[in-house]
């Protein structure tokens, strides 16, 4: 790893004021990176939370499938489903097939859990700091949001806490594992006795699982529907295998909440695609090619994250813990708290974008994404290094 100074240039002026939070993270980056790109060619998105996608894998798995015959994996999937896709997530999760509820893409999964599960006067408990989704969907449908904290550098779930939150109208604990933005894992043992805990309320947990694969297989919890009959896993081909192209989520629960799930689905939902699904049957049914893509870009790009991690801790750049797993980190910057002001400041001078903290609750926080190309991540984590110096240096007077 290098740190040569000069990545950004020197800041003249202010930089713009930031807007206020009422617009959502996906909204947020559109708009920084249409900005960026109106002004220079360097664009590196440390905001990115998932692996790049894997187009030659995908390129083969296509040519394979749809060459000269066309695959048996190409089917409806309007019933219950492409079967091939929910024959290998039974595999996966242990449970029957009538467990699980095939989805447009894990935030499509969540839309319908809501839908399913939720009346007018219901309340859902999302974790903070939290992917914004988790709060934004349910107030579009206007359920009421409560908000239980993840504390320290592991942001871990205090179960009393979280059961003070619980209140008679609450319907939900929504969380997720990997922790989404910081990274960290919840053990199994955590996961089990918050769905005792919904279990003694008579309410279920909705655990988002999509980076659940990054953990090692060997360190790697059972999904949280294996745990209690409360919970109800989430997840997607988007974050572990970098396809969010395909839009295949699924849901996993107990027999009472999926049948509830699966006959709103049947009433409303129209949209998965029987093209997509059947390539990610494919993709399913080859998890090694997926895998290794995976594994590769992790095993290259972590050194570099835990060489700069250590760095910006031994100058006081940043505090908190690096995640011993996934593809996200989510620091504590020293010195700076607007990191919306930050982030965009860093987007206009160096053409890097990181995910400013405001957008899941947690204000002087950064979730840098680092499952990129090493020479993409080294460059994108130098120009953070001196940004954060410049930056600090220019609004603290000094302070470095």
């Amino acid at each position: 790893m290098t740190r040569s100074p000069g990545l950004c240039p020197e800041p003249v002026g202010d930089p713009t004021g930031s807007p206020g939070i009422a617009e959502s993270y996906s909204h947020w980056v559109r708009r920084v990176i249409r900005a960026v790109r109106s002004e220079r060619n360097l664009l590196v998105g440390l905001f990115d939370s998932s692996v790049p996608e894997p187009v030659e894998q995908l390129r083969r798995i296509v040519v394979e499938g749809f060459g000269e015959t066309l695959t048996s994996r190409y089917t409806s999937a309007f019933t219950s489903g492409n079967p091939y896709v929910v024959a290998q997530l039974a595999r996966h999760y242990a449970v029957p097939a009538e467990r699980i509820v095939c989805t447009t893409g894990a935030t499509g999964a969540l839309s319908l859990i809501y839908r399913a599960l939720l009346e007018p006067g219901d309340r859902v408990l999302v974790e903070n700091p939290g992917f914004d989704l988790f709060h934004k969907i349910a107030e579009t449908y206007g359920y009421g949001v409560d908000r239980f904290q993840r504390h320290g550098d592991d942001f871990a779930i205090d179960l009393d806490a979280l059961a003070a939150k619980i209140t008679p109208r609450t319907r939900l604990i929504v969380l997720s594992n990997l922790h989404n933005p910081s990274g960290m894992a919840l053990s199994a043992d955590t996961l089990a006795a918050i769905g005792a805990l919904a279990e003694a309320h008579g309410i279920h947990v909705v655990a988002d699982e999509v980076y659940g694969d990054y953990i090692d297989a060997d360190r790697r919890p059972p999904p949280a529907a294996q745990l209690s009959p409360a919970c109800i896993s989430i997840s997607s081909l988007t974050k572990s295998h970098g396809l969010s192209t395909l839009r295949c989520g699924w849901i996993v629960a107990a027999p009472g909440p999926i049948a509830r799930i699966r006959a709103l689905a049947e009433e409303i939902d129209f949209s998965v695609s029987n093209l997509s699904h059947a390539v990610a049957a494919l993709v399913l049914e080859h998890p090694d090619v997926f895998e290794d893509y995976r594994a590769d870009m992790m095993r290259r790009a972590r050194p570099i994250m835990e060489s700069y991690h250590a760095h910006w801790r031994e100058r006081g750049l940043v505090t908190g813990t690096l995640p011993p797993f996934g593809c996200i980190a989510f620091p504590r910057l020293v010195g700076i708290d607007d990191t919306v002001r930050f982030s965009e400041w860093l987007a206009d001078r160096c053409g890097v974008i990181v995910a400013p903290g405001e957008y899941f609750g947690a204000a002087g926080h950064i979730r840098i994404g680092f499952a990129r190309a090493p020479a993409d991540v080294d460059y994108g984590l130098q120009a953070l290094t001196d940004g954060l110096i410049r930056y600090r240096d220019q609004h603290n007077g000094g302070m470095a």
